[in-house]
């Protein structure tokens, strides 16, 4: 079974209080198992640029089920993934994207955050994805 609304919003609210700790201004997504948008919020000021890029950081991450900062080193020249951001519509292969798994281990779904730093994205959905360890 895929991520629920409220799983969501828990994963969703965990990265909010950590950008707001961290006094940066995010968009936050949450896909579920098929990569369909469950949950997504926009901070007050955050880029209107990185709307779509958080929830394609997400999307991205479920597509291939590892961190979206992974998939960068793979598609750089000369690796086996290069070019791999032109596929499914654009995906976004640097940090900020996260799969989510449920506590059989399973990939249930994803975050993906944008508005900062790549480092700072990652930490956000780092966030969100913690408060979902062992549901």
């Amino acid at each position: 079974m895929g991520i629920t609304l409220k799983q969501a919003q828990t994963a969703v609210q965990a990265a909010h209080e950590k950008a707001i700790e961290m006094g940066v201004k995010m968009n936050i997504a949450v896909v579920d198992s098929g990569a369909n948008l469950v949950a997504f919020i926009r901070m007050d000021d955050a880029w209107l640029g990185s709307l779509d890029i958080s929830i394609k950081k997400a999307k991205t991450a479920r597509f291939f089920d590892m961190p979206t900062g992974a998939i960068g080193g793979l598609s750089q020249p000369g690796g086996s993934l290069y070019n791999i951001e032109h596929s499914n519509g654009g995906l976004i292969t640097f940090p900020g994207g996260i799969p989510i798994k449920n506590s059989e281990g399973q990939i249930f779904g994803a975050i993906g955050v944008s508005g900062s730093t790549v480092e700072d994205d990652h930490a956000v959905a780092e966030a969100g994805v913690r408060a979902l360890e062992g549901q």
